[in-house]
């Protein structure tokens, strides 16, 4: 187990401490604000994010080792900050009291998105070590002159809203390479240490399940389910964190889902979940399979960590996360796939997850788990590599192996992925998918262009538009439509309007036709 202690100062660093509360802060506090966006000409800095290193931990330390409402900051603050610049940024929290223990910290730690969302021009976004903090001009132009401030009223809020937390103390770091050294010293062994506590429960073994709505100020509709085999999208809240959150505090974000009938157990439905599903999403969503990537699949908020996407070509699905900045094989890249895939909407073809999902022996087992995983990144991979079955590990591409999508189909044709000849997923032996059909090319017989006075004299019965050589397409995997009802007073002759949201429409050939006029030429 990963000790838990302070964190060592270097000898020589740059230091402000702060002890006490402030009498008054500089900006206003209250849940309006959260949702608050900070757009890039809007901010004066940026903390954290994607050019930056950043965590947030919460360490849960004896009583006399915390000294109440104290911050250390270390490293440049504001005043020292070039408008329009990124920074790196850490956020540390020593928490003590008689009812905290060590398994409330992740469920404590992931509050933070949630308390400094409520601070005016100050914007929180995602968790652990993907943290990317924006603060606005505005937020300065009041009289916000400290990130020390920022850590008063961080603090003042954890202990007005969770009264469990006797003692509290933080530090912040600013300085890039102790950032980087706690980081991965400290916080990354503590995180895999709560990823792996899960590992030997599963959905079947426990009768409730618990959910996660603090991500609903940006993803109104957006229903986090957390079950023992699939941890929250952020990957911060895993079923023992929440049921812990639970006991504490159970007005909280994180509430209890009785189970209910089993609906699915293979694609992962619960009449209990989707009960739950209805009333968080205001209706919108009815049906919820935890384990399927295309049906009825999870919601997708924005703080995922991973995004899993659908590429037709060859019928596989590939995943790319948050800290790879190239294209994927689709030709998007993970900040152009998240608009598509966040804001707690339910998309076929696009899933965000947390990575410790990769842990789960359910992991989208409805749609072949890894025998339908064709692409990621080398980093992702390797950071997950022990939980890819040993049978198809190196028939998973990176981008060493395919960066397009004639690249990644030569490679899975060479090393005879399942997708190629049919994918048989493990859980029941079923065959879903029939792969690559090779289909004979058509030949189109075309007729010599007549000459321009023929053309003025007769116009052609038909011509055709005939586009470029399209490459060959595997078979795609056949999508259960939802059953359209009529009401019981609506005719059954009445038109119904379907709108299909989110499509990719392809046309292989235009035939243009002549209509003949009634009565002769």
């Amino acid at each position: 187990m990963a000790e838990r202690k302070r964190v060592e100062i270097p000898e020589g660093a740059k230091i402000k401490e702060v002890q006490g509360t402030e009498a008054e802060f500089p900006f206003d506090i209250s849940p309006m604000f959260e949702g608050e966006r900070v757009r890039k000409g809007d901010m004066f800095v940026e903390l954290g994010g994607p050019s930056q290193p950043g965590f947030e931990l919460v360490l849960a330390l004896p009583e006399d080792q915390v000294e109440d409402m104290k911050v250390t900051l270390i490293g440049p603050d504001l005043d020292e900050m070039e408008e329009g610049k990124a920074y790196p940024y850490a956020m540390i929290y020593y928490i003590a009291g008689s009812q905290v223990e060590e398994d409330l910290e992740p469920v404590i730690e992931r509050r933070n998105h949630d308390f400094q969302n409520y601070i005016e021009g100050y914007m929180h976004l995602n968790q652990r070590y993907d943290i990317w903090i924006r603060l606005s001009k505005g937020a300065l132009k009041k009289g916000l002159k400290s990130l020390t401030e920022i850590a008063h009223a961080t603090m003042f809020l954890f202990k007005n809203e969770l009264p469990f937390i006797e003692k509290i103390e933080a530090v912040y770091i600013t300085d890039k390479d102790l950032v980087e050294k706690i980081l991965n010293e400290v916080a990354m062994p503590i995180y895999e240490e709560r990823d792996a506590r899960v590992e030997t429960l599963h959905d079947e073994d426990v009768d409730e399940f618990y959910s996660c709505t603090l991500c609903q100020s940006f993803a109104p509709t957006n229903v986090c389910v957390v079950s023992p085999d699939r941890p929250s999208l952020c990957g911060a809240i895993s079923w023992f964190d929440g049921r812990a959150a639970a006991r504490v505090d159970p007005e909280g974000p994180n509430k209890a889902i009785p189970k209910g009938d089993v609906v699915d157990p293979v694609g992962g439905e619960y009449s209990g979940v989707n009960e739950f599903a209805k009333e968080e999403s205001g209706g919108e969503y009815d049906r919820i399979k935890l384990h399927s990537f295309f049906e009825y699949p999870h919601t997708s908020c924005g703080c995922f960590e991973v995004i899993g996407f659908y590429m037709p070509e060859v019928d596989g699905i590939g995943w790319v996360h948050r800290g790879y900045p190239e294209p994927a094989p689709n030709g998007l890249t993970f900040s152009t796939m998240a608009g598509q895939t966040g804001g707690g909407k339910q998309v076929i073809g696009f899933l965000g997850i947390g990575i410790s999902y990769f842990r789960s022996k359910k992991f989208i087992q409805a749609d072949g788990g890894w025998y339908r995983t064709v692409w990621m990144p080398k980093e992702l991979k390797q950071r997950i590599e022990k939980y890819i079955p040993e049978d198809v590990r190196d028939k998973i591409a990176t981008e060493e192996d395919a960066r397009t999508i004639d690249e990644l189909k030569e490679f899975l044709k060479k090393v005879n992925h399942p997708v190629v000849t049919g994918v048989t997923r493990p859980v029941d032996g079923k065959k879903i998918t029939e792969g690559w059909k090779e289909e004979e090319e058509e030949v189109e017989e075309v007729e010599e262009a007549p000459a321009e006075a023929e053309v003025a004299e007769a116009q052609p019965a038909q011509q055709v538009v005939q586009p470029a050589q399209m490459p060959m397409m595997p078979q795609m995997p056949a999508f259960q439509m939802p059953q359209i009802q009529l009401p019981a007073a609506q005719p059954a002759t009445a038109g119904i309007k379907l709108i299909i949201k989110d499509a990719k429409i392809v046309i292989d050939k235009i035939i243009v036709k002549s209509e003949e006029k009634k009565g002769g030429k």
